[in-house]
């Protein structure tokens, strides 16, 4: 379980041979290659190509339908697939006009709701005969205020406001003078509000028929989804193929020139043999190095069947080491189980999640890695909650004395109480801390086995050993863990175990201080600890915040348990009743379902959160890898 080992490659080809070196060089699929930036009008193209098939996607994805009323799935050739998402892209932006068209009818309408009927041309007729209408509101009481010498015709009074009509036997450029103020004119519409309605009604009838043919042309999603998957494959070849650097070479045998272009990439150590095999088949020149500190350097993972459950997690998350780090992947998955069983912390919850693992196992087209890693987080929810004797958040009392027994001693509230149970249940969150983060630390001593620096990490690892007595005391029980000598302190040997603690403690900060910046020379490693002396002294505070932090493992699964004795005591008294029955089980199913989800939230929020940060800034991670994607026909 560990990163591959990288080559960097640089490989040199004919560039009159560029094109059908790339089909080789994708088809052999080892080469991860460095980023290129290609320029060109095919590139445009393609380009333009995936996002006009983006768009139709969306569109098409717009409408949606039962699983039993998808269309039988209609295969296309690369030309109709094109054709296809043009016209729906189309459709699309003509559904959009008519919209705007029908927006616009209907604020026109509302506008001249009040007027009537009002049409422009009749208007324009009466004008070409002498007699020029105008259009004006005015509030009631203003429109005796209007001058004698101005005809107007009232219309109608509605909310106040009277509509009215300035007749004239000549055009008027300007507004009358004998007009109150408060009068204010009316636009004539562009065309007659009769003709704003029948504009709706077409316009409302051609988009049923757009969407009448979107809808048909659900049967094409996958071939576009096809399609789009070849423009992505295209674009990454234009891209690399428009990006090659090349340049004249003088050709040693006849003075004449020849134009080369190159490549560099990274090729797995395990791949280097197709590698190989491959440039000599194609007649290909190459140089392979052992990659620089700097180089941007992709990271493969190689792990057993077992540790690659873990991989539909990471990859969701998006998280991957650098290619100088550590693969936890053995550790993510141990401590993941853990913790998002005691998140969940109930067998009844856990068989539930089995059983979804199992159905996603058998669903078709499902990643089989992700049934599987459910099915495992199921169990091992099962596994926790049966210790505890936790089940659909039901009484102790309730439960079968067969359930009581299987649960373990010291964690179970059937066999030491609730409050017992809390408190070793808060213990072991410590101890779980202690565990993961000592392993960060025992993987710094043997990375820097050979250094003194191993010394600041063995520092780092008595800290966090002294530190957990100090949480013990604070956290626990100030009374069973004394930091001083009391009737209650516990001695190893002869010597009192808080003092061992302290000294401890003290011990692993003097190690820290002193080697944990070395480099070469002991002097300038605590220079530089002088100099960050705020965060050196930080750094115990965050040892504790970092071990405490593990207990919101127990306080999540406390609030869980809490909602699901609500729910529980919500429903339960309807069961006694037959006509109740179906409301007990909806409070039930929505309860729990509900829970489950928080749940869920919970172990995204909290169960990956202390892999990715507490024991990750332990290890000195910061996942800033590049996955090891080569290029490649897939």
């Amino acid at each position: 379980m560990a990163i591959v080992q990288m080559k960097k490659v640089s490989l040199v080809i004919l560039d009159a041979e560029k094109k059908e070196s790339l089909k080789q060089l994708k088809k052999a699929g080892v080469v991860h290659l460095e980023t290129i930036e290609g320029n060109s009008a095919d590139l445009t193209a393609l380009r333009e190509s995936s996002q006009e098939v983006d768009k139709a996607l969306g569109i098409l994805e717009e409408f949606k339908l039962k699983k039993n009323e998808m269309p039988e799935q209609v295969k296309l050739s690369r030309e109709d697939a094109s054709a296809k998402a043009k016209e729906l892209v189309s459709l699309s932006e003509k559904k959009k006009s008519l919209f705007d068209s029908i927006s616009s009818s209907t604020q026109e309408l509302s506008r001249l709701s009040l007027w009537g009927q009002v049409d422009p041309e009749e208007l324009s007729m009466l004008a070409e005969k002498g007699l020029f209408f105008y259009l004006y509101e005015i509030p009631e009481e203003k429109y005796s205020l209007i001058g004698e010498n101005v005809k107007t015709v009232l219309v109608n009074t509605v909310n106040k406001i009277n509509r009215f009509l300035v007749v004239s036997e000549e055009q008027l450029e300007d507004r009358p003078s004998d007009l109150p103020p408060e009068a204010y004119a009316v636009p004539l519409p562009e065309i007659s509000t009769k003709a704003h309605e029948e504009n709706i009604r077409n316009c409302r009838a051609e988009i049923e028929s757009i969407e009448k043919q979107i809808l048909d042309s659900k049967k094409f999603t996958d071939s576009l989804k096809g399609f789009k998957k070849q423009l992505l494959s295209d674009i990454e070849f234009e891209n690399i193929y428009s990006g090659m650097e090349s340049e004249l070479a003088p050709d040693g045998a006849g003075g004449e020139e020849t134009k080369l272009a190159w490549l560099t990439g990274y090729v797995p150590v395990d791949s280097m043999d197709k590698f190989k095999k491959t440039c000599s088949e194609n007649e290909w020149a190459f140089v392979a190095t052992d990659p620089h500190e700097d180089d941007p350097v992709p990271t493969k993972l190689k792990n057993n069947a077992l540790v690659r459950l873990i991989y539909p997690l990471t990859d969701f998350l998006d998280v991957t080491p650098g290619y100088n780090e550590y693969d936890i992947s053995s550790w993510f998955l141990l401590f993941f189980c853990l913790f998002f069983a005691m998140i969940f912390g109930d067998g009844g919850y856990g068989s539930l999640i089995a059983l979804a693992g199992v159905a996603l196992l058998f669903k078709k087209g499902m990643n089989k890695s992700l049934g599987a890693l459910v099915v495992l987080l199921g169990l091992c929810t099962i596994g926790w909650g049966a210790a505890t004797c936790t089940w659909f958040g039901m009484p102790l009392e309730m439960l079968p004395d067969s359930l009581k027994e299987i649960s373990f001693g010291p964690i179970s509230p059937a066999k030491v109480g609730s409050d017992v149970a809390n408190t070793n249940q808060k213990i072991f969150c410590f101890m779980i801390a202690i565990v993961q983060l000592s392993v960060a630390h025992l993987k710094g001593i043997m990375r820097y086995k050979s250094s003194l620096k191993a010394l600041g990490e063995l520092g780092s690892l008595l800290e966090l050993w002294g530190m957990f007595y100090v949480v013990m005391n604070m956290v626990v029980d100030g009374v069973k863990y004394p930091l001083g000598i009391t009737e209650t302190t516990m001695y190893a040997g002869s010597i009192p175990v808080p003092y061992l603690a302290l000294a401890v403690l003290f011990i692993g900060f003097g190690l820290n201080f002193v080697f944990s910046n070395y480099s070469g020379s002991i002097k300038d490693s605590i220079l530089e600890s002088v100099k960050n002396i705020i965060s050196v002294l930080l750094g115990i505070v965050n040892v504790f915040s970092d071990i405490v932090s593990y207990i919101r493992l127990w306080a999540v699964a406390l609030a869980g348990a809490a909602i699901s004795n609500t729910v529980n005591m919500m429903a339960g008294p309807m069961f006694g009743k037959l006509i109740l029955v179906i409301f007990g089980v909806i409070i039930l199913v929505f309860g729990h379902g509900l829970n489950i989800i928080l749940n869920l939230l919970s172990v995204i929020v909290h169960g990956v959160r202390l892999n990715t940060l507490e024991f990750s800034q332990h290890l000195g991670m910061s996942w800033s890898g590049i996955k090891y994607r080569p290029f490649s026909e897939d």
